[in-house]
């Protein structure tokens, strides 16, 4: 990826420089062959459900089929939402809202999306909380990721409900009601703080913000950086955590996982193990990894296509 104009400083400039001019990038081309390979490389780490908040503004409508198609190829679920915003206008948002509203009564699996309050006006906010009340499901909404949004708490208390996903959480300010979604890798990739999941009441699960999907990896990032703040704090905390994610995806819970070793589930010995693979895989009672291999996609293919996607990609920015 070619380096950004300016250099970041903060969470602000990162989201400027990096991340929002790489979203208005994608097409649907390269969201299909980025969603390929996060799918796979989801299903070669053991991990068999993706909750996907996804944003591409030059790229709306169909966006969440798209990367649901390409899960489903791979043979791994997801749950997905469209991230709506203001950055690009009104009629930016309105698109956003419809891209939930279509996939979501066309069957598809997932939330209504927000990024994040601060780039949000208060009708957006409104308009996007009475969707997913009408379409019986929750928001799925960045909130309090950095001090630039230290106003979420008060802007969603009037909004907010048990049934939400409030990812991130650093800066809030009060209690909120809904499930936090704790990213430990990428808020000390973008330097915004510890968010101390343990110290809420929330249901808490595990999230990775898009750098990858080895939850294993996420786990025992987690409870290292738990146990940072608290020396008497234990993995089967993070390990809680990690296990809070069926409650997203219920039926995750009867798929099969076979490790390269024994005592996976033991959060003591995974903790202190790092390398963890998985062999084979069964979802909905078919093996899609087998002996390290996905067994419905090309993985040499799919590699190769997303290098050439990634390329595309890189050449807009």
């Amino acid at each position: 990826m070619p380096p950004p104009p300016r250099q970041p400083t903060d969470f602000l400039s990162i989201l400027e420089q990096v991340w929002w001019r790489l979203d208005v990038a994608l097409d649907l081309e390269m969201i299909r062959w980025s969603a390929l390979l996060g799918a796979l490389e989801a299903l070669e780490c053991g991990t068999t459900a993706i909750v996907d908040h996804h944003e591409s503004p030059q790229a709306i409508e169909g966006s969440l089929s798209v990367i649901a198609d390409a899960c489903a190829e791979v043979g791994v679920r997801s749950r997905l939402a469209y991230g709506v915003t203001d950055r690009h206008g009104p009629d930016g948002a309105r698109r956003g809202l419809a891209e939930n509203e279509r996939f979501l009564r066309a069957g598809g699996r997932g939330m209504v999306g927000v990024h994040a309050a601060f780039t949000c006006s208060d009708d957006t906010l409104a308009t996007a909380a009475g969707l997913a009340a009408d379409l019986g499901v929750g928001v799925h909404i960045h909130v309090a990721e950095g001090r630039v949004d230290a106003a979420a708490g008060a802007r969603l208390a009037a909004l907010a409900r048990d049934d939400w996903l409030l990812v991130h959480c650093v800066h809030l300010d009060r209690d909120l009601p809904g499930t936090i979604a704790h990213n430990p890798r990428s808020n000390m990739n973008n330097a915004v703080g510890y968010a101390r999941p343990a110290a809420r009441s929330n249901p808490v699960v595990l999230g990775t913000d898009g750098i990858g999907a080895d939850m294993l990896e996420e786990f025992r990032l987690a409870y290292a950086r738990l146990r940072e703040d608290d020396v008497t704090a234990s993995p089967t905390t993070a390990w809680e955590w990690l296990r809070g994610g069926y409650r997203l995806v219920p039926e995750a819970a009867d798929d099969q996982v076979v490790w390269d070793r024994d005592g996976v589930d033991d959060p003591w010995r995974s903790a202190f193990t790092p390398g963890i693979r998985a062999i084979d895989v069964t979802v909905a009672g078919e093996k899609v990894l087998q002996d390290g291999v996905a067994t419905r996609v090309d993985p040499d293919e799919v590699r190769a296509k997303a290098a050439e996607q990634a390329a595309r990609l890189f050449a807009r920015l």
